[in-house]
């Protein structure tokens, strides 16, 4: 099941073509055992495996490419975006406890959150900030909606590619791209 979850929801990030995926799934005794061993198994293809919350019987698991997060985060754009609400953004292992410490305090939800996912920070700031935006998809877009659109028709093919793989009984950690193989980000 936790296999079909990660086909589903994270197969760009698994990929290699996306910084990180989130996904919710039931919280059951057993989830942080079976987290571990999915962690131990996708590790060696440069991915993580994280809770990011767990209460009322759910989980919020992010998974993603360590390698690619840390440049995402320190981008300018995300830097302004993340500093005045405590990120280091410099300080990746930093970015991930606050980001848990966000999720988990009932406060308002933390829509940064999409430059944990590789979302364009224009598009994130643009959410952040209200304003009307050019298109949606797998998010709301306010700069270059020709370009989102482009992602978001790669992301569903490479979604369709996984789960059909899955389904196939293509291990996971097979359809993970390895590290050194994964879509480095353009400099902003």
């Amino acid at each position: 099941m936790l296999e079909e979850l990660l086909a589903r929801h994270c197969a760009p990030t698994l990929a290699g073509i996306k910084t990180g995926s989130l996904f919710a799934c039931d919280s059951v005794p057993e989830l942080p055992e079976k987290l571990r061993v999915l962690g131990g198994r996708l590790a060696p293809r440069g991915l993580r495996v994280l809770t990011l919350r767990d209460r009322g019987g759910r989980a919020l698991l992010y998974v993603y490419r360590p390698r690619m997060l840390g440049p995402d985060l320190a981008r300018p754009a995300a830097r302004r975006i993340l500093s005045p609400r405590g990120y280091l953004p410099r300080d990746q292992a930093q970015c991930l406890s606050r980001l848990r410490d966000r999720l988990s305090d009932g406060g308002e939800f933390p829509h940064e959150i999409g430059l944990f996912l590789g979302y364009p920070p224009e598009d994130v700031s643009g959410f952040i900030g209200g304003r009307r935006c050019k298109t949606s998809g797998l998010w709301k877009v306010y700069g270059d909606p020709d370009a989102a659109r482009a992602v978001f028709e790669r992301y569903k093919a490479c979604s369709a590619v996984c789960r059909a793989l899955l389904s196939c009984g293509v291990p996971i950690e097979i359809l993970a791209v390895p590290a050194n193989r994964a879509e480095p980000r353009p400099p902003e």
